[in-house]
């Protein structure tokens, strides 16, 4: 249901259909609106991507950071691991099926910044 504001008759404002919280707007920003998370999916869409390539993918992210965004988005479902050699490690990221559901909603985001040149 749509939240709206309403004027009552003593001038007071009163909230209908509260978003309750977290609502469902708030729920999908904390899982895509990390940084670098909508980004790591979105490279990640074709094919595994090594953790160093991914890195350098991402141009102004750190390693530290990449690092964390990956375990956040393995522990939420979206990304697996995957560790190809023991010496030295080599490590490859994947999309998972949960993952791919979010790819519309990055499709349709770049296209909006991209008409709008946000």
């Amino acid at each position: 249901m749509k939240t709206t504001i309403e004027t009552m008759n003593n001038g007071q404002k009163k909230v209908i259909n509260p978003c309750a919280e977290p609502c469902s707007v708030e729920r999908g920003m904390r899982v895509l609106g990390g940084k670098w998370k909508a980004s790591i999916l979105w490279h990640l869409q074709d094919e595994p991507v090594r953790f160093n390539d991914l890195s350098r993918m991402l141009g102004g992210a750190s390693k530290k950071m990449v690092d964390q965004r990956l375990k956040e988005l393995e522990a939420q479902g979206l990304v697996t691991r995957h560790v190809i050699n023991d010496r030295p490690i080599a490590v490859a990221y994947a999309i998972t099926d949960l993952g791919r559901t979010a790819l519309d909603i990055l499709e349709r985001l770049k296209d909006w910044a991209d008409e709008y040149v946000v």
